[in-house]
């Protein structure tokens, strides 16, 4: 018995350790982050909501670089595109062209030999944020969750895609996968260039600055704003955005843990008669993160805001329309863990042609959805009801 106890001590204190590692960390995270503000730019924008029509578009850019090629994902595998792009990149390498990698060191999935294979074909290759004392237990709970590759400095991109085939809808327990990515050329990419190399640095790596990675920028007709994020910052921005609107929102997530605050905003939004539709996922590809999200569907179904979820596939895309006038898409999802924890980058774009592409595909997802009511949320059963209140005392984590 006197083991049990003991046990359950040592159990207790670790938890109350993580706890107070995690806060000190989070609290030391926020005084030291930077808050972004980037300056207007105008480049040539290309939405790519598919994932075979990504990479290939991608892997065009990436085979006619000359001078440097600049890439960082939160999730890399080892699979049939991942192999492809790594063959790619070493290929180009061979031809003299710098190629940097850097990678989560949770997200990645390359084997130990697969990384010796490809840093001896010329490729660098890093883990970001590499976990450090004295809060071991917040570190390695951060992410870098960005998407960015710079191909010369000319051409750049940002979005939800990583490396890897369930991506381009190859799992067969997901099916077709939506996501958005963003194909910025010309003006806007130094912004990601900036923010590569910084990551580059933080991850304790080094480079020789050059001329190259900032060359002349060709200006283009979109006007458009990079906004990376360091775990602060990102919640009030999309705060200012709902507080914007006038006629309608629509938000599209595959994780909808926005907290007390962003909830608030919404429901006041929804209050003032602001049209709101929100678009998620029916499956979800993570443990819990759906219980998460419905502890905040009652308000919100009672104030009269559309909830669709999506079923012809998986719905990953991060964006969100501001009255058909402007749109933010990257890499933040609608949670927690993207506001408070997580380094981020969204691009907020102000061009109505192009808001009105994004909204047409969001609108053609929500013709494939089913809209989740009242009825059928006071419904739900008990056991997901008790895995709601798991997910809600684990929410800042998910």
């Amino acid at each position: 018995m006197n083991g049990w106890l003991i046990a359950l001590f040592v159990i207790a204190a670790l938890i109350i350790l993580m706890r107070i590692d995690f806060l000190l960390g989070l609290r030391k995270q926020k005084k030291e982050a930077t808050r972004h503000i980037q300056e207007t730019r105008y480049g040539d924008v290309l939405l790519l909501t598919d994932g075979e029509e990504c990479f290939k578009q991608m892997l065009q850019d990436i085979k006619e670089a000359t001078d440097h090629i600049h890439i960082l994902f939160y999730i890399f595998r080892d699979d049939h595109i991942g192999k492809k792009v790594l063959s790619t990149l070493a290929l180009k390498a061979k031809q003299g062209v710098t190629v940097r990698l850097l990678v989560d060191r949770f997200g990645c999935k390359l084997s130990r030999h697969v990384k010796k294979k490809y840093k001896k074909a010329g490729i660098s290759i890093a883990y970001s944020h590499p976990p450090s004392f004295p809060y071991l237990f917040f570190t390695l709970n951060r992410r870098n969750h960005r998407k960015i590759s710079i191909i010369d400095g000319k051409v750049g991109y940002i979005g939800g895609f990583n490396v890897g085939d369930e991506y381009l809808g190859r799992d067969p327990s997901f099916g077709f996968w939506r996501d958005f990515h963003l194909r910025i050329a010309g003006d806007g990419v130094q912004d990601l260039q900036e923010q590569f190399l910084e990551d580059w640095q933080t991850a304790k790596q080094t480079y020789i600055k050059k001329e190259s990675h900032y060359p002349r920028l060709t200006k283009g007709e979109i006007p458009l704003r990079i906004l990376p994020t360091d775990g602060s910052y990102l919640e009030e921005t999309f705060i200012d955005l709902i507080r914007q609107a006038k006629s309608s929102i629509v938000i599209g997530t595959p994780y909808y843990i926005p907290g007390k605050l962003l909830q608030k905003e919404l429901l006041n939004a929804a209050q003032k008669g602001i049209n709101i539709r929100l678009i998620l996922p029916k499956k979800s590809d993570h443990p819990l993160v759906r219980e998460a999200a419905y502890p905040y569907f009652e308000r919100l179904l009672k104030e009269g805001v559309s909830i669709y979820q999506y079923y012809r596939g998986f719905f990953h895309a991060k964006c969100i329309v501001i009255d058909e006038q402007m749109c933010d898409i990257g890499t933040a999802n609608f949670d927690k863990r993207s506001f408070h924890l997580n380094h981020e980058i969204n691009c907020l774009i102000y061009e109505k042609s192009f808001v009105h592409k994004v909204l047409h595909t969001l609108e053609y997802d929500m013709q494939r959805s089913e809209r989740l009511t009242l009825k059928a949320y006071e419904k739900r059963p008990f056991m997901q009801r008790s895995k709601e209140k798991v997910a809600t005392l684990v929410s800042g984590l998910l």
